[in-house]
């Protein structure tokens, strides 16, 4: 057996790789269901009613769609420059501390401004702290030739740490009996609801307007081609006049600013304060998600709903029948496998025989 490169990827293929995978998901997971002593039809149904059978599931799965797009986004943004940031995570919780930072109940009295430019800033902040904790790993890249998957990835528990040492002490809220989290966000600073008796809140609206902008930028402008050339080849595109540095440089900005928002979509948004298990892993999902959806900013928007259902439904699934709710880490990274395998098969064809 071996594989050959097709001259021509199919365009066909190329949509429908995402669905084989999630086919191809489905079909793996089902074995994982049995092993469960669980029925896969029940099991199923129950995951998808869990995920998208009443107000409230759904409501919950647009909630936990949230965090995933922005993520998504950022993994999807860095990979296509071939910038592989695995720091999401990290880049999430800074945000969350920057915001908190500007907009917690203690800077209420300290920074007299009025509340709409407090909003602006502390949403830039928390932006601007994504953004430059990727920066760093970007630089000994494009300088240094530091392999950023390294240091992005290391980054991650450094800045857990430094979020854990803030909690722990100046940032620690003095009324919450010794639990180690951060003081409260100013209710005026909060995301709006966008109904009543959810948590679905307008960093949805947000996420989504960043995917229709990002769609824009890579089809429509300079840095978005600039951003194509590099990924496909960086020397090729030195040689057609891109400075490969700079957009290096600019795409790590981009990628870390949106890993920033997802943590400050989350304080404002959802819990009003900042803990160390805020994230289930949302920086790590997005690469999933990403690759789910071919890097393609549009569908990420459906790949993170797609995930965000799978986490939500196996909760109600180990209620219903017994399954353990960590099927659903298991689903997320076949999904991940069956997309690059998938991936692959689009690229190459699979030749029998001798060479």
């Amino acid at each position: 057996m071996r594989l050959e490169l097709r001259p021509q990827p199919s365009l066909a293929w190329q949509l429908a790789a995402p669905f084989v995978a999630v086919l191809a998901t489905l079909l793996l997971g089902a074995g994982l269901v049995t092993w469960a002593d669980a029925p896969v039809g029940r099991a199923y149904a129950l995951l998808f009613e869990g995920a998208f059978g009443s107000r409230f599931a759904i409501t919950e799965t647009l909630t936990r769609a949230t965090p995933l797009i922005l993520t998504g986004l950022a993994a999807a943004v860095a990979f296509r420059a071939r910038l592989f940031n695995i720091g999401a995570e990290g880049q999430l919780y800074a945000g969350a501390l920057a915001a908190i930072a500007v907009g917690g109940q203690h800077a209420s009295g300290a920074i007299d401004l009025p509340l709409a430019l407090l909003f602006v800033l502390m949403v830039a902040a928390g932006a601007l702290a994504g953004a430059l904790l990727l920066l760093g790993p970007a630089w000994l890249k494009v300088w240094l030739g530091v392999d950023e998957v390294v240091t992005t990835l290391l980054l991650n528990f450094i800045t857990l740490l430094f979020v854990s040492m803030m909690l722990d002490g100046p940032m620690k809220d003095p009324l919450a009996m010794g639990w180690p989290q951060s003081v409260a966000m100013i209710p005026e600073l909060e995301f709006s609801r966008l109904l009543e008796r959810s948590r679905v809140h307008s960093g949805l609206l947000l996420a989504c307007a960043l995917a229709v902008i990002l769609w824009a930028v890579n089809r429509y402008t300079t840095f978005g081609l600039a951003m194509r050339a590099v990924g496909a080849n960086a020397r090729a595109a030195a040689f057609a006049g891109f400075d490969v540095r700079s957009v290096m440089l600019r795409t790590a900005l981009l990628s870390g600013a949106l890993a920033g928002l997802a943590g400050v979509g989350e304080v404002a948004g959802r819990t009003s304060y900042l803990t160390l298990d805020m994230s289930p892993g949302y920086g790590y999902s997005g690469i999933v998600i990403a690759m789910l959806a071919g890097l393609h900013p549009l569908g990420v928007v459906a790949a993170a709903v797609f995930v965000a259902g799978v986490l939500v439904g196996a909760d109600s699934m180990s209620r219903a029948i017994g399954v353990p709710t960590y099927l659903s880490d298991v689903i997320v990274a076949l999904a991940l496998l069956s997309m690059l395998v998938a991936s692959l098969l689009v690229r190459y064809r699979v030749k029998w025989g001798r060479a």
